[in-house]
């Protein structure tokens, strides 16, 4: 984590070191053309909101926090200050880094290069940094994505292995390493299925086609969070008792409800952007490949509740309970 933050640190220096006029000089030098002059760009609604909803995938994790509360140390007092010290800690890092950014480097440009191709903070920096140091900001990236790996496989695999436990996917799924004591089977079956995910982003050409169905699936599970703490007294009466985040009941219904609007409108100009944009065909769009997904879940779903119903199980008793550690 401290290497991520010094080697991302590296561009909040130099992109504040430098500004717009060294950065043209620069490509005039490398490339011999000039850029034209860029003027602020006019305050559009529509971007913003969709820049905001696209926000979401910088966010991911955060709903996997729960997935250790039980295992956490005073999880009402310390589950919630992890979460907000890492928001603000990621919420500043994150705009210290696009405003050294876009000091350095005009947005028309950005914007130019972004119709062509994909373009990095190394990519644009690079025209103003020694190629050690792009390195260095690349091997930042790098660690970065290697520090979410466990986590994600964390939260991932115990899903899968909570499923298995309740009858949703089969029994060998929820096998446990009879030396290592780990979900062996959940955590192979996570790996391959992302594995799956980032080979066919790649054999579309878009990498934005997964941060897509990231987004659309963050913005829905969030939605579904913020309906459970409006229904959960009725659904769990027990359970609701033991909140202790918020526990006033109207602060909770007015959060709840604010919170599930926000969304419904960010998904709402999510879906929109993504269907009326260009695309090469319809399966390179993520909203009809997320409700594939999602159909393909869903029957899998009810055809496992089915079949429970059938042995006799209760399952709003089986899945009202909180499943064992």
């Amino acid at each position: 984590m401290f290497l991520m933050f010094a080697l991302g640190a590296i561009v909040i220096v130099a992109g504040f070191a430098f500004d717009h006029g060294d950065f043209a000089r620069a490509v005039l030098a490398r490339e011999g053309r000039p850029l034209p002059p860029s003027e602020p760009p006019a305050f559009r609604l529509g971007a913003f909101l969709a820049a905001s909803t696209l926000l979401f995938s910088s966010f991911i994790g955060f709903d996997s926090i729960a997935q250790a509360g039980g295992e956490a140390r005073n999880p009402g007092r310390n589950l919630p200050l992890a979460t907000g010290l890492a928001v603000a800690t990621a919420g500043t890092f994150y705009l210290l880094f696009t405003a050294a950014v876009y000091h350095a480097v005009p947005w028309s440009y950005v914007a130019e290069q972004a119709r062509l191709r994909d373009v990095t903070a190394p990519g644009l920096l690079g025209y103003l940094l020694p190629a050690g140091w792009t390195v260095a900001i690349v091997g930042g990236a790098a660690v970065a994505l290697t520090n979410d790996l466990p986590a994600m496989l964390l939260a991932v695999s115990r899903l899968l292995f909570a499923w298995a436990e309740d009858g949703i996917f089969p029994p060998s799924v929820a096998r446990v390493h009879p030396r290592w004591q780990t979900p062996h089977v959940a955590l192979l079956l996570s790996g391959l299925v992302a594995s799956v995910g980032v080979l066919g982003s790649h054999l579309a050409g878009d990498f934005f086609l997964g941060v897509d169905i990231l987004v659309t699936s963050m913005l829905v599970n969030f939605i579904v969070i913020c309906l459970s703490v409006l229904a959960l007294p009725r659904r769990n009466p027990e359970l609701a008792r033991r909140v202790t985040v918020v526990p006033a009941r109207t602060a909770q219904v007015v959060l709840a409800s604010l919170g599930a609007l926000l969304l419904l409108l960010f998904l709402g100009v999510h879906v929109v952007k993504d269907l009326t944009g260009p695309a090469r065909a319809w399966y390179f769009r993520s909203t009809p490949v997320w409700l594939a997904v999602m159909a393909a879940g869903s029957v899998l779903f009810l055809r496992a509740q089915w079949r429970l119903r059938q042995r006799g199980v209760d399952v709003d008793v089986a899945f009202g309970a909180l499943p064992r550690e």
